[in-house]
C-alpha cells in the first residue's frame, strides 16, 4: 500500500494530493532521511479510493492483483468487498512476537546510499557505515509492540471474514516462506473465483 500511495502522491493526482496532506501532518518533525511514509493517519475511505482506482486498471483486471498488509481491519475488508474486490486467496503469516520485534527493530538505513541493512542478518560492510546508520521511528520496539497488539486485535475478525484464509509459518527463513506461499499459489482455484490475492 505504501508504494501505491507514494506513486499517487508523486503523480500529483487528486487523490494523491488529498493523501499528502495527511502524510505531511503525520511526518512533521521526522527526519527526511528516514525515507518512509507513515500512512496510518490517512482515512480509510481515501486509501480505499486510491486502491480501487489502481485495481480497476486493465492489468489488474486481466492478470490479477496482490495486496500486502491490507486490509488491516474488518471494516477495511468489508469496504473492499463492497467496492467489488474480493481476493480469491488470503494468507496470514504466523510469527512469534519476539521474532517480529527482532526482525523489525534491528533494521537500519544508510542516509548516504539509501541502502537498507539488518544488524544481524545483513550487517553493513564497514564500521564507518555502521556508525552513520539511522533507525526509522516506526522500527522502535514500542511502536512495533503497538502494531503487534493492533494486528492481533483485528486478526480474529479478518480470519472470520476471510473464512478460506490460510496461515503460513512466517518464523522461517525468507526462502522457505516464499516457497510455501508459491506452492499454495500454484494450486488451481475453483472457476468462479476472481484473480486476486491478499
Amino acid at each position: 500500500m505504501v508504494d501505491l500511495i507514494k506513486q499517487a502522491v508523486a503523480d500529483n493526482s487528486k487523490i494523491g494530493n488529498m493523501m499528502s496532506t495527511y502524510i505531511e501532518k503525520k511526518m512533521m518533525g521526522q527526519s527526511k532521511l528516514d525515507n518512509k511514509y507513515d500512512i496510518s493517519g490517512i482515512p480509510d475511505n481515501i486509501v480505499l479510493k486510491c486502491l480501487t482506482d489502481r485495481l480497476s486498471k486493465l492489468d489488474c483486471a486481466t492478470k490479477g492483483w496482490v495486496l500486502r498488509g491490507y486490509p488491516k481491519s474488518r471494516n477495511q475488508a468489508e469496504a473492499l468487498a463492497e467496492a467489488g474486490y474480493a481476493p480469491n486467496r488470503v494468507y496470514f503469516l504466523d510469527c512469534p512476537s519476539d521474532t517480529i520485534v527482532e526482525r523489525l527493530s534491528l533494521r537500519r538505513t544508510d542516509p548516504v546510499t539509501g541502502d537498507q541493512f539488518h544488524l544481524i542478518y545483513n550487517p553493513p560492510p564497514t564500521l564507518e557505515m555502521k556508525r552513520r546508520l539511522r533507525t526509522n521511528p516506526r522500527d522502535s520496539e514500542s511502536t512495533i509492540d503497538e502494531d503487534i497488539v493492533a494486528f492481533d486485535t483485528s486478526l480474529e475478525d479478518l480470519v472470520d471474514f476471510y473464512s478460506t484464509s490460510q496461515s503460513v509459518n512466517g518464523d522461517q527463513d525468507p526462502h522457505t516462506v516464499f516457497e510455501t506461499l508459491e506452492s499454495l499459489l500454484v494450486k488451481p482455484l475453483p472457476k468462479q473465483t476472481l484473480k486476486s490475492v491478499i
